[in-house]
């Protein structure tokens, strides 16, 4: 998925655009209305969510917002350091989808991106079976099978599950991992808790938990699915 990311501060810019990678984001990254302009008029119809800070040297993110809602029904979020009601009414009337306050947290924005994407229907998962293996997992029914019998998994380990069956083949470290639980159970999950799930998950979906084919550690990264 791709983000356009337009923010005059090189240095939250640059923070902002690390982080959204390493969260498998591809990013368009801006510093004016100008060059945001231009990717806008060439290249919205490859974006799935804009982000625009307010205040830009040569114009507003409100411009830029208007400019995409008139082309295209796409997500907008913005970015201000204006904690002000009424710039918050503003926004939203335009169109804009949510309001993020400077300083933010990472995990924050990372949530609210993926509340909004979600309400646009652009999941990254679009698949109704996914298959693991001797695993399926039903995405309509929100159940799991293994060898055509169905296996209980609580709603953090299905979560768990299907952040690794969306990155078929990648490695994901384990902070990228507590990151995506966080967002969607809302409870606490620390890393100790993180190794339980993953223990949990192969105990019932490995053949041999003590040899996992399934849910493979990569010694160092973090854990892989699939080649």
């Amino acid at each position: 998925m791709k983000i356009l990311l337009v923010e005059d501060d090189r240095t939250i810019a640059s923070g902002l655009e690390y982080s959204l990678q390493q969260d498998q984001f591809e990013t368009i990254l801006c510093h004016d209305t100008t060059s945001a302009n231009k990717v806008i008029s060439e290249q919205l119809h490859t974006i799935d969510l804009c982000l625009f800070d307010l205040s830009l040297p040569d114009g507003s993110g409100y411009d830029l917002c208007k400019q995409v809602k008139e082309a295209r029904d796409l997500p907008v979020i913005f970015l201000t350091a204006i904690d002000d009601e009424v710039n918050v009414v503003m926004g939203l009337d335009m169109g804009a989808d949510d309001y993020i306050t400077k300083p933010f947290r990472i995990r924050e924005l990372l949530s609210r991106i993926r509340t909004v994407l979600r309400r646009y229907h652009k999941q990254p998962h679009t698949k109704a079976i996914i298959d693991l293996h001797q695993i399926q997992i039903n995405t309509l029914e929100g159940k799991v099978y293994k060898h055509g019998e169905e296996i209980l998994v609580t709603a953090l380990e299905y979560r768990l599950l299907l952040i690794f069956a969306n990155h078929i083949g990648q490695v994901l470290t384990r902070t990228q991992l507590l990151e995506r639980i966080w967002d969607v159970a809302g409870d606490f999950v620390n890393d100790n808790t993180l190794t339980v799930y993953i223990k949990r998950l192969r105990e019932k979906l490995e053949d041999n938990p003590q040899k996992p084919t399934i849910i493979k550690t990569v010694r160092g990264l973090g854990y892989k699915v699939g080649e």
